[in-house]
């Protein structure tokens, strides 16, 4: 994830230095009797031509004993037990996610409940294993998932055969565009399905935005620009989400503006539901609606004035 990036409630890069971190692991499954290798400590990030994805299920809420399957583009990574850990790079571009308990003898994960998602490059992914059967991954923010992620440890027992799979390339460090801030305000805490109304927002919304607002006055002087962008899920049509991602868009720049953000430095924008994060989701209409939920976002652009060297 670009350092930049901040989720609220949710690389273009130079590239330096061969980060030497994790070099010297052994790999899974290539040792006998190993089943959990190095606890969770945290990741470089990686460069545009990589996305990087931590897939993980925590201790706390197991509700099965047994491995969860991850299958990546149908074919079979490992089998996370509670407790543990899996990372792991992949092309950006759109690939298909899973984890499945109970999945033997017959491995639906090859074939069945596939979630599809684009992952874009330069970008780490936390996905946690769903307790409940549901076989998608929930999407987590960094900064609540690495609390979760503490104590968990690399799960190594099991041969990935997922052969799109790739080495992840760390570097000591990636230089952003250190002129431009980004935050998403994600669908969990603000508006529903179809929702785009000041008091649609949750009380755990309100309380996003006002930390929202919390980083904007720290960089006041600084400002230059910000632009909020709307995002829809796919139902409806494409000019009824256009104007539901302009009415998000619209009523997050009102929260800001009532909360001391110049209103002449403000702008909003569309993207109705031309932007996923999640691409493909199947079942009723109730499931998609959730399966959906990454899409119903705001995002926030901050564009600073900042000195060239």
């Amino acid at each position: 994830m670009r350092n930049t990036n901040r989720a609220v409630l949710l690389a273009a890069a130079s590239l330096l230095a061969s980060y030497p971190a994790t070099a010297q692991e052994p790999k899974a499954g290539q040792v006998a009797g190993r089943v959990f290798y190095a606890a969770y400590v945290g990741l470089p990030p990686v460069a545009v031509d990589q996305a990087q994805v931590v897939y993980y299920r925590p201790q706390e809420g197991v509700q099965r004993k047994g491995a969860a399957h991850v299958y990546i583009d149908r074919e079979f990574h490992t089998g996370l037990l509670p407790g543990g850990f899996t990372s792991f790079c992949l092309a950006p571009g759109s690939h298909t996610l899973g984890a499945y308990l109970n999945d033997a003898p017959t491995y639906t994960g090859k074939s069945t409940d596939l979630y599809q998602t684009k992952l874009e490059g330069g970008r780490t992914y936390y996905l946690k294993v769903r307790e409940d059967g549901n076989t998608f991954p929930m999407p987590v923010e960094r900064e609540p998932a690495e609390r979760q992620l503490q104590g968990t440890r690399l799960q190594m027992h099991a041969l990935s055969r997922a052969t799109g799979v790739e080495t992840c390339r760390y570097y000591e460090y990636l230089k952003d565009d250190e002129r431009f801030k980004h935050y998403t305000l994600a669908s969990d805490v603000l508006f529903a399905s179809g929702k785009s109304d000041y008091r649609d927002i949750s009380t755990a919304g309100r309380s996003a935005i006002s930390q929202l607002l919390d980083e904007l006055r720290s960089d006041e002087a600084q400002i230059k620009h910000v632009q909020v962008t709307g995002h829809t899920d796919p139902f409806g049509s494409a000019s009824d989400n256009q104007l539901l991602g302009e009415r998000r868009a619209n009523t997050v720049l009102q929260m800001l503006v009532d909360g001391g953000i110049g209103e002449s430095i403000l702008s909003t924008q569309s993207a109705g539901s031309r932007e996923p994060v999640v691409h493909t989701c199947y079942g009723p209409r109730l499931e998609q609606i959730n399966c959906y939920a990454p899409n119903r976002r705001v995002a926030i652009r901050v564009e600073l004035d900042r000195p060239q060297p």
